[in-house]
């Protein structure tokens, strides 16, 4: 039988106390048909990042047992950062990897949100799981944030999919979907002015009249005292890496700014790097067979 890969990519609302983001990652450790790919903390954006691997059934469990832990040590009466946030157990999108499809990624989702709920947490899904058109887009969905949610979930048009039609004060809300890959990628700036990531964000994401797969933010470093223009690339074949990179480069020329660095968070395909590799080395009729590593793991598959 074909071995069955889920990547899950759980987004929690705690970034500066690494001892309860190890509490957290424990459990996944604990669990057997999985592997942590990447994990990375933001004490600016205060939000944790958890990349891992498995089959359908692992992640699903490790999902959940997290969630458990999460919810225990995260108290969002007291949760302040630069990233959107409206609950602890922020954001968890499943991605088909390896022999299972977006309605299986779809199901899982579906699993994991109906436990959460039990927990008493307010759950809506997202992206191709979502149950509504206007609940697809996740900057949609959290839109208000959690302090805005005390009085959006009120509104029937926004009742959870699963869990309490009531704000979890504690533990807010959490955004549980099924999505295509998604690249996480920053560009930070040598500028310590927001407003000014907050211009370039705008004009280079989609709802701004930029890129069509591409969401972007203005985000303060006060480590750096640098400006950050933070992103989500949710289709990187059809709005790539280095369109994102060159874009933001060119808006920032004028605001007399420049580009000092780029981060991706999490983990990206290898196509998404290779076809940045190949716009700027002008590399001609470049393929993935041409890459040394692909060809070993081929000999040793």
């Amino acid at each position: 039988m074909a071995k069955k890969l889920v990547e899950f990519v759980p987004n929690f609302s705690e970034g500066r106390d690494k001892e309860k983001v190890e509490k957290i990652v424990d459990e996944a450790r604990k669990i057997k048909g999985l592997k942590i790919l990447d994990y990375s903390s933001d004490a600016d954006h205060n939000r944790s990042v958890v990349t891992i691997i498995g089959s359908p059934e692992a992640v699903t469990e490790a999902a959940i047992n997290m969630a458990k832990v999460a919810i225990q040590l995260i108290d969002m009466r007291t949760h302040h950062g630069a990233h959107p946030r409206f609950g602890a157990v922020d954001v968890v999108p499943f991605t088909p990897v390896m022999g299972v499809t977006m309605d299986e990624c779809v199901a899982i989702a579906n699993a994991v949100g109906k436990a959460y709920g039990e927990m008493g947490i307010p759950v809506y899904l997202y992206e191709d799981a979502c149950t509504k058109e206007a609940r697809r887009n996740l900057a949609a969905v959290r839109k208000g944030q959690y302090e805005g949610f005390f009085e959006k979930i009120k509104d029937p048009e926004w009742k959870p999919d699963y869990g309490p039609a009531v704000m979890n004060e504690k533990s807010g809300c959490s955004a549980v979907g099924a999505r295509v890959p998604l690249v996480a990628f920053n560009v930070n700036l040598d500028c310590s002015d927001k407003a000014v990531a907050d211009a370039i964000a705008k004009k280079v994401r989609n709802i701004g009249g930029g890129l069509h797969y591409v969401k972007a933010m203005g985000v303060k470093l006060e480590e750096r005292n640098q400006v950050q223009v933070s992103m989500n690339l949710v289709n990187y074949e059809k709005s790539a890496v280095y369109q994102a990179f060159e874009m933001i480069k060119m808006e920032a020329r004028r605001y007399g700014v420049n580009v000092v660095g780029s981060e991706v968070i999490g983990t990206v395909p290898m196509k998404a790097l290779l076809m940045a590799a190949e716009y700027y080395l002008q590399i001609e009729n470049f393929n993935l067979d041409e890459i040394l590593e692909k060809r070993l793991l081929e000999l040793e598959e």
